[in-house]
């Protein structure tokens, strides 16, 4: 009986741990999804965390703004180091991860694009909105009740901004005038040098201006050399290589270019042949063959009235010799996007085979010659005619660093002026007009009836975080300039705007101080933050699946070419 009651015994405990090895089932939403899923719903959970993310991400660009706005210092996964306070370029290296946060980084991507500035307005208005939300939602005001009134509140400042309006740029092809429209936009990156890039932009602006037709950004180009000071750069009529030319021609007036992106050299066969060589005789007639051949193909190119050869391959001894033989220059370009935009400025084809160019295939160029700066080499490509002509600004400064910084002032200065040719009006900067919206739309919630008003008052509020931002940034007192630009608000002074050069509260005329905003960025970025806003409201719940494993698939720069 004893060993009969130990087996019963092993075979009830065997049982019990099959029982207790069975996979459960989950209950509730968690049991439709696969392992390793999550999932946050309600408005502790979803919400507020999305709101959280996105005020972070808004904090973080909001010391950058202004003309006194800090500096980021950013290093990428590649180890780059960057130093500035233009928000698009933090944004873009940060590589922002939560989902709600990267619904903000995609609208200021897109302001980027829509008017190549703006970018940290955008992240600012639309941090500061989810903020303001919190707080009515946390007082029981619905979603549905915050989202109308943000809409209406957005739909009623794109009707006042035009009543704003306290100039326009009537003549886009003077450089002092265009100087002045972008002044302001320069300053917010460089200030104290914002007279001088100015005009070096205008400058460079006007002189590619086209007479119909849209303005293309991609024909400003920027050359960065290291040495000297910012004061010492300027504006060169045509493109600009940092190379040397190949051969012993350093000069030539009313060029005509031919371009190959092969070598400059002997002409390959496409396939391979063996050829037997049974003298020296016949050795030395082959050589001199080969030699006749490639003289007779340069003399060739020479003779359609073509003196400039650019190619992206190595040029070849013996074709050197020929070209230099023949007055023929050699530019050699490696980059073969440095190739296409050449080839788009003076009118060439790009030609695969180093065959002889026709006349259409040739491109012209007022003159192409070597110069120097410092201690850099550079091959000029002059060009003054106006039409699809273009400029290059030679940016001289201290450290690569800075004329980075320098070249992204450039860039929103050249979209600015891009901007002005779709809308050349302007309103009072230097948060005149945010105060001014601020206090309109205050009145206009007033008249509207249910919650949705005290949503339009939480919108005028947010439009207070730019002054704020601006006064904080100076190191003035936020609060009792805010109260002093109301109260001259009040009294009808629209362009009461912040003195940034003032101790203490002080306040300046924007529109006699020259201090513009384009209604252009304006009108774009109160659209893109309220839709920005109102779409991560809208979010109840999050779902995320299990992150596949393996590498991930590299991403594509945003400033990247299309190949």
């Amino acid at each position: 009986p004893g060993p009969c009651r130990r087996v019963a015994g092993k075979e009830e405990e065997e049982e019990e741990k099959g029982t207790m090895a069975m996979h459960v089932p989950q209950a509730g939403f968690s049991a439709m999804l696969k392992d390793g899923a999550k999932h946050f719903s309600g408005l502790d959970e979803a919400v507020f965390r999305n709101i959280q993310a996105c005020a972070e991400l808004a904090k973080i660009t909001r010391t950058s703004f202004g003309p006194n706005g800090m500096n980021k210092m950013v290093i990428n996964h590649l180890e780059k180091l960057f130093v500035t306070n233009d928000a698009a370029t933090i944004i873009r290296e940060l590589e922002v991860q939560h989902p709600a946060a990267k619904m903000l980084v995609m609208a200021a991507q897109m302001m980027e694009q829509e008017c190549g500035d703006g970018t940290n307005f955008v992240l600012i208005l639309a941090g500061t909105l989810l903020e303001k939300a919190e707080d009515l939602l946390r007082m029981g005001v619905s979603v549905p009740e915050v989202v109308e009134g943000y809409e209406l509140a957005a739909a009623k400042v794109l009707e006042i901004l035009p009543t704003l309006v306290c100039g326009k740029a009537e003549n886009l092809r003077d450089v002092n005038e265009l100087a002045k429209a972008i002044k302001t936009s320069v300053a917010s990156m460089q200030y104290g040098q914002e007279d001088f890039l100015s005009h070096l932009i205008a400058d460079a602006c006007v002189s590619i201006m086209p007479e119909k037709g849209f303005f293309n950004v991609d024909n400003v180009r920027v050359c960065k050399i290291v040495g000297s000071g910012v004061l010492q750069s300027t504006v060169m009529r045509g493109m600009v290589f940092r190379r040397e030319v190949e051969g012993d021609l350093a000069r030539v007036e009313n060029a005509k270019i031919a371009c190959y992106t092969c070598a400059f050299d002997f002409m390959q066969t496409e396939t391979k042949g063996t050829i037997l060589i049974k003298s020296a005789k016949e050795l030395m007639e082959f050589s001199s063959g080969e030699e006749d051949l490639l003289e007779a193909q340069v003399k060739a190119i020479r003779e359609t009235g073509c003196n400039v050869v650019v190619t992206q391959g190595k040029p070849g001894d013996l074709a050197m010799h020929f070209a230099n033989k023949h007055n023929l220059m050699v530019v050699r370009l490696m980059s073969k996007f440095e190739l296409r935009r050449l080839c788009q400025a003076t009118g060439a084809i790009a030609l695969p085979k180093m065959v002889v160019p026709r006349k259409q295939d040739l491109g012209h160029c007022d003159a192409v010659y070597t110069d120097e700066i410092g201690d850099a080499a550079l091959t000029v490509f002059r060009q003054d005619r106006q039409e699809g002509a273009i400029s290059t600004i030679v940016v001289r400064g201290s450290t690569s660093n800075l004329m980075d910084d320098i070249e992204r002032a450039i860039d929103d200065g050249v979209n600015t002026v891009k901007a002005l040719t779709r809308e050349n009006r302007f309103v009072p900067g230097a948060a005149a007009n945010e105060i001014e919206l601020a206090l309109q739309l205050s009145s206009y919630a007033n008249t509207v009836p249910g919650l949705a008003q005290y949503a339009i008052k939480q919108f005028a509020a947010a439009l207070e975080a730019f002054p704020r931002a601006l006064a904080s940034n100076c190191g003035m007192k936020s609060n009792d300039l805010i109260v002093e630009l109301y109260a001259q608000h009040k009294q009808g002074r629209h362009a009461a705007a912040i003195d940034v050069e003032g101790e203490g509260v002080s306040i300046l005329d924007a529109d006699k101080a020259g201090i513009f905003d384009l209604l252009l960025n304006r009108q774009w970025g109160v659209k893109l933050a309220t839709d920005a806003a109102t779409t991560v409201l809208r979010v109840d719940q999050i779902i995320m699946a299990k992150a596949a494993g393996g590498p991930k698939v590299p991403k594509p720069k945003g400033d990247w070419d299309e190949d």
